[in-house]
Order: C-alpha cells, then structure tokens, then sequence
C-alpha cells in the first residue's frame, strides 16, 4: 500500500514539539477530590493539547464512588491528564492530574515521582473530600498550595475559615481560582512556583 499521499499523521504536532530553548523542566501534579476540576484545569493552561483519559461512568462505579454533589458528572480521569506550560523560554512546566476517586489513587504513587510541589483544587460544595487529599501531601512531605476552584454555586468562605477546616499551616498559600480560564489557572502555578522558590531560599 502507497502511503505517500495518505493523511495519516505520524509523530507530534508542530505546535506539541518542545522548543528548542527549553534547558529545564520541572514537574507539578495537580489534586484533588472527584469533581473539583482537575481536567479542566489541565485543559484550560496547557499550551499544547492534554492528553486525558476520561471514561464513561457507568453502573459499576455506583455505590463504590461517591458523587455526591456532582451527580451530573458523566465521566471521570481514570489514569491521568497532561499538559505542559512554558514558564519561560528556557523552563518547562509539565502538568500532571491526578484521578479523583479513591479507588484510583494507588496511582499517585508514579505520579508523584519527581514532583517540585502540588496544586491541592478544592471545591467548597464537598470540601470533606479535600481531607484526605491534603493528609496524603502532608506525609510525602510534598510541598503544595490550595486553589479554590470558584463554581457558580458554590459558598464562600472566609480564607480563615477554609484554613480552619483544612488544618493549613499559615505558610502555605491559598487563592481563589477559575479553573475555566487559562489566566487564572496560570496564576494559581505561578502561585506555586513563587512558594516553591521562597521555600528553597535560605533566610538570613
């Protein structure tokens, strides 16, 4: 078969392929419980196109995953999202989300491997669910900062209310977010990037 005009496409995209300025990456993993907008966040900041591994949610998951408060969901991260950002033309950032439910997280462990720090995407619809999450980061010793995905729906708290119930040292940053939008998601890593250098900074 003569493959020479087909429009099959083979290796990366153009626009996928690393710059050739790029001297250094780094790693961030973005958490969180089922729903609160990890993909979308991945989505709407990547500078090239995620790769997701959305499925279907069917009756298997009924009674072991707990949708509560986002019964409308339809379908769940199962493995992982990518993407990647340019912070600058010599530093790569690549994005890696995490699946929600708890019945994934065994996955964490190769996600987390070589990880600078965290994103931690709170909903506070379902602020329970962010718990868990929080106390897995805390044992890694992985730092983190809380973004505070904004729903339509959602209340809002106090900042020192939602430190209060998340138990959030006073050093660790918390700000208000629109996974939606690429800006916004951008500064919650800039946020992030900025803690991560303070923290790496002797004080003297």
């Amino acid at each position: 078969m003569d493959f020479r005009n087909s429009d099959t496409i083979t290796g990366p995209r153009s626009e996928d392929v690393l710059p050739t300025t790029a001297t250094a990456a780094v790693k961030v993993v973005i958490v969180g419980g089922f729903g609160v907008g990890k993909t979308t966040m991945v989505g709407s900041v990547s500078e090239i196109r995620p790769l997701t591994t959305e499925e279907t949610m069917t009756q298997a998951g009924v009674g072991v995953d707990d949708n509560s408060g986002v019964e409308s969901k339809t379908a769940t991260t199962v493995a992982m999202d990518f993407g990647r950002i340019s912070i600058s033309e010599e530093l790569i950032l690549y994005l890696f989300g995490t699946p929600g439910q708890e019945r994934f997280w065994f996955l964490w462990n190769g996600l987390f491997e070589g990880a600078l720090g965290a994103v931690v995407l709170i909903d506070t619809r379902r602020l329970e669910v962010s718990f868990d999450v929080i106390g897995r980061l805390e044992e890694r010793g992985v730092p983190f900062v809380v973004a505070v995905n904004t729903f339509p729906d959602a209340p809002k708290h106090p900042v020192e209310a939602l430190r209060s119930a998340l138990d959030l040292p006073d050093e660790v940053p918390m700000i208000d977010c629109d996974a939606r939008l690429r800006v916004s998601s951008r500064d919650v890593l800039m946020t992030l990037m900025r803690y991560l250098h303070s923290a790496a900074v002797p004080r003297g």
